[in-house]
């Protein structure tokens, strides 16, 4: 049973790295890591604050050695995988990205860090490894069972601080948002209620993830919930990072809030009466604004994610 296993999460980021032959780089995880013997991407955990972009060039020159240069985001994806043998379950949010070396010379980790050994692999190569689940998947081969995946989603707080080493509660979030249009080209946003960060500044629709779920389907759940109306999801637009170090909230006490945020690309094909749903929550309004409207709002009227959305998805 994974049911009695203690919840955690976790953000992650990975590298698709492929040499001038079309082989893939990847690491072994080693015997201290929860699943010996598989491999999977280069890559880790986010440390708070930092931006995944620079994680995934940390990791990857920690495991193999080598040096990479981001070229693009490829994918973000959720999985839960289960550790008895620790006692735990860990939701991981994974963002995966494209990268080419641009120095350094691979070498093998043995004894020191939680994969051992870095090496190139064809894809029919690959294909024949144990791959970790999301590796497999970034990669598009045949899903594997390397990874032993809980009984169902355990409960498991939308909203957790711990205390930092600062003195300040520090909080580390994925949420999804989205950059929502509808056949006329207007765009839909949302106003940030009283008490929250970022109060009476318009924000995209959407939000934290829950524990087990994908980043698109929360997105589509979220645009119901604070707009009423139904979304088709239609491509990943980047991930944003941004760090708020003393975020005064409904908490009642500052936290050191940590957000990274998925946006996609969102058509309303029919749209409905704006409603919002959670009533009391983080959300105030909804309204439809016309691009030349959107882009008459000063900077300072919108939420900092949602001004990198806009700009990224060309509406203004």
């Amino acid at each position: 049973m994974t049911t009695l296993l203690e919840p955690l999460r976790r953000i992650a980021a990975y590298a698709v790295c492929a040499d001038s032959d079309g082989r893939v780089l990847l690491v072994r995880a080693s015997e201290r890591s929860g699943t010996p013997g598989t491999w999977s991407l280069p890559g880790g955990a986010v440390d708070h604050g930092e931006d995944p972009n620079h994680t995934v060039v940390r990791e990857t020159a920690a495991e193999t050695g080598l040096s990479v240069a981001v070229s693009g985001l490829a994918d973000v994806l959720a999985d839960m995988r289960a550790l008895p043998e620790r006692g735990i379950t860990i939701h991981t949010d994974r963002l995966i990205y494209r990268v080419a070396v641009r120095g350094g010379t691979l070498a093998d980790r043995v004894g020191e860090r939680p994969t051992d050994l870095a090496r190139w692999y064809t894809l029919d190569e690959a294909r024949r490894l144990p791959l970790r689940s999301f590796t497999a998947r970034a990669l598009g081969l045949p899903a594997s069972s390397a990874d032993v995946v809980p009984d169902e989603a355990p409960e498991f707080p939308s909203f957790y601080a711990v205390p930092g080493p600062d003195g300040l509660h520090r909080a580390q979030r994925f949420a999804a948002y989205a950059v929502c249009t509808d056949p006329a080209g207007r765009v839909l946003l949302t106003r940030v209620s009283d008490g929250y960060p970022g109060a009476g500044c318009w924000h995209l629709p959407g939000g934290g993830t829950d524990y087990g779920e994908q980043p698109g389907a929360a997105l589509i759940r979220e645009l119901v919930e604070e707009t009423g109306q139904t979304g088709r999801l239609v491509e990943l637009l980047g991930v944003a990072s941004h760090r708020d170090a003393a975020s005064l909230g409904p908490e009642g006490y500052p936290i050191d809030w940590h957000g990274v945020r998925a946006f996609y690309r969102v058509v309303v094909d029919q749209p409905n009466p704006l409603t919002v749903a959670d009533v009391g929550g983080s959300t105030c309004e909804a309204r439809w604004f016309a691009r030349e409207e959107l882009g008459a709002l000063p900077t300072h009227h919108l939420t900092e994610v949602t001004a990198e959305a806009v700009q990224a998805a060309q509406l203004t």
